[in-house]
C-alpha cells in the first residue's frame, strides 16, 4: 500500500482522523506516521486531553488534588496530569476519586462488563432450550400419568444438568 503522504510503497500506519463528522483515513510510512504524531502531539497532547477530561464534571479540590501522591510509586496526580500516564497498579487506588469520573466519561461506565463468545451465547441457549424442552415433556409425563417414560425424561435432564456444571468447572 501506498503512503499518503510521500507516495513509497511501504505503509504500514493506517490512522482514522473525524473531523467535522467527516471520516478520513490515512495510509501512511513508517517515517510520516512519525512526523504526523509530534504535529498532533504538538497541536493537541494525550496528556492535556485527559487532563482536561478528568478536571471536566465533577470539581476536584485543586489544594487537595496536589498533595495525591502514590505511596508504591511516588507519582504525583500532577505529574499524571502532565504525562498523562500512571506510573504503576497502585495509582489506580491512589488516584481513584479523580479517576472515576474521568474512566466514566471515557468508557461511558466505571465498571467492565465485557463481552461473552457468540459460540459460547449460541450453545448455552441452546442447552438452555433443551432442559426447557425436557422440563416441559417432563410435565406432560407426570400429568399423564407415564410415569417410566417421566423417569427417563428426569435423566435427561440430570444429564444434561451435570455436564453443564462439568463444563463449568473445566472452564
Amino acid at each position: 500500500m501506498f503512503c499518503d503522504i510521500c507516495g513509497k510503497n511501504a505503509a504500514t500506519v493506517h490512522l482514522t482522523e473525524i473531523i467535522d463528522s467527516q471520516m478520513n483515513e490515512l495510509h501512511l510510512c513508517e517515517g510520516c506516521a512519525r512526523k504526523k504524531s509530534e504535529e498532533m502531539e504538538q497541536q493537541f497532547g494525550l496528556s492535556d486531553l485527559l487532563a482536561g477530561m478528568a478536571e471536566f464534571g465533577k470539581p476536584v479540590k485543586e489544594k487537595e488534588a496536589v498533595h495525591a501522591k502514590c505511596a508504591n510509586c511516588g507519582l504525583t496526580y500532577a505529574d499524571f496530569k502532565k504525562v498523562g500516564r500512571l506510573g504503576c497498579g497502585e495509582c489506580y487506588n491512589a488516584f481513584r476519586k479523580y479517576l472515576g469520573p474521568l474512566l466514566k466519561r471515557i468508557h461511558g461506565s466505571s465498571q467492565h462488563v465485557g463481552k461473552s463468545p457468540v459460540k459460547l451465547v449460541k450453545i448455552a441457549k441452546k442447552k438452555a432450550g433443551d432442559l426447557q424442552d425436557l422440563r416441559t415433556k417432563l410435565q406432560l409425563a407426570i400429568e399423564s400419568e407415564a410415569f417410566e417414560e417421566a423417569a427417563k425424561i428426569r435423566d435427561q435432564i440430570k444429564e444434561l444438568e451435570q455436564k453443564e456444571e462439568n463444563e463449568g468447572k473445566v472452564q
